[in-house]
């Protein structure tokens, strides 16, 4: 927890008409140092993502006590001063909406901004609304209104307009406030600790990576029933369009589309003359990676056989239809009781696997993604649940 009384919104608003450049590494220094005596400094990012993989830096926002501030990646070429600040546990790091931002800072600088609070993460808590976008929450809370007409900007062009660099720092200009706000409600209910929990699990989220692609297969859950073969086919082509994707710097799109994976899997040509029939698959890739996607399907049998695919979770049995909105309800009442989002305190996805975990283990366990606040609030009440719906199906 730290002390926001000394930002002022005006005076940060102020500062967006004309934020302060940052474009040497010596500067940045000079910045860092400075930042990592306050409190908190609020933190935004922006990018291009539209015909590569990783994401553009194309600007990165600071706000502290004084001013707004344009830091600039296409200018800077040592960050570790950054690196440094973003690792500094003295110093909270406030954002909004973070997980694209996260992304970015842990290609362009392999850490992550620490320890971070996010103020959508934060409006879910207190009950102002799930997914809240910063211009709502803004328009609410302070009485702001906040234009989004640069949303869709380049932003690696330069110079950078004069509305452009005040919508960039605007982004950062209210977040101290914003936060002054949350800090007060969560200490008020007892309940900052859930947040700091949130944003840990958040930052955990943010570090997993799978490179090499392996798991992505079982994204494509209308396929549980194909056979073994198949699914080591479509694991083995998933997993190297990733690293494709990665080492050609495209989105995953420009080499081969979902449902193009599907299609190759559904129709399995035996011959390039097949695989150009398949109108998914374009001329282009069928040119440059056509004998690499027939040769996955020829060695299929052998990879099952080497390296066994995990299944594709198939749908849960109709059985549990009924009983998953009892499951959702014990939620619902919960958070309607405590003022807070529904959908923070329950994932579909945690009580899916959830509901799995006794399904393939006989013992249902709670899901280590769901946060230990939720699991003292919640928990006992859906393994109570459970147990009773087993008792029924036996």
């Amino acid at each position: 927890m730290s002390n926001s009384a000394e930002y002022q919104w005006q005076v940060l608003e102020a500062s967006a008409e004309q934020p302060q450049w940052i474009t040497s590494s010596a500067q940045l220094a000079e910045y860092c140092e400075q930042w990592r005596r306050l409190p908190l400094i609020a933190l935004d990012t922006e990018f291009q993502r539209v015909e590569t993989f990783y994401p553009i830096p194309g600007l990165i926002q600071v706000a502290d006590d004084r001013a707004c501030y344009l830091i600039d990646p296409l200018e800077i070429d040592d960050f570790t001063p950054l690196k440094t600040l973003f690792t500094d546990s003295s110093v909270l790091k406030l954002m909004h909406a973070s997980s694209e931002d996260l992304e970015l800072f842990i290609k362009m600088l392999d850490v992550l901004p620490e320890p971070l609070f996010d103020t959508q993460i934060a409006a879910a808590l207190l009950g102002w609304g799930f997914s809240m976008g910063l211009q709502r929450m803004l328009e609410q809370k302070l009485g702001v209104e906040l234009a989004k007409h640069e949303t869709t900007s380049d932003w690696l062009q330069r110079p950078l307009t004069d509305s452009q660099e005040k919508y960039a720092a605007l982004d950062v200009a209210y977040l101290p406030a914003i936060y002054a706000m949350q800090q007060a409600a969560l200490e008020q209910r007892g309940q900052y600790h859930w947040a700091e929990q949130e944003n840990d699990a958040l930052l955990a989220v943010a570090r997993e990576d799978d490179p090499e692609g392996y798991d992505y297969y079982k994204r494509f859950s209308q396929m549980w029933r194909i056979p073994e073969h198949k699914i080591a086919a479509l694991r083995d082509l998933t997993a190297w369009r990733e690293r494709e994707a990665r080492v050609r710097d495209v989105p995953r799109n420009r080499i081969l589309r979902n449902q193009a994976l599907l299609q190759i899997i559904e129709r399995w040509p035996q011959s390039m003359a097949d695989l150009s029939r398949l109108d998914e698959v374009k001329k282009r890739i069928l040119r440059q990676d056509g004998e690499t996607i027939l040769g996955f399907l020829k060695e299929s049998q052998r990879s099952a056989d080497t390296y066994p695919p995990e299944p594709i979770p198939g749908p849960l049995h109709f059985f549990w239809n009924k009983h998953l909105k009892k499951l959702k309800a014990i939620a619902r009442n919960k958070a309607e009781a405590l003022d807070i989002a529904p959908e923070i305190l329950l994932r579909r996805k945690e009580l899916e696997a959830l509901i799995r975990s006794g399904l393939e283990c006989g013992e249902y366990v709670l899901p280590q993604e769901m946060s230990a606040w939720r699991q003292e609030l919640i928990g006992e009440a859906l393994l109570a649940e459970l147990e009773r719906i087993e008792k029924l199906r036996t």
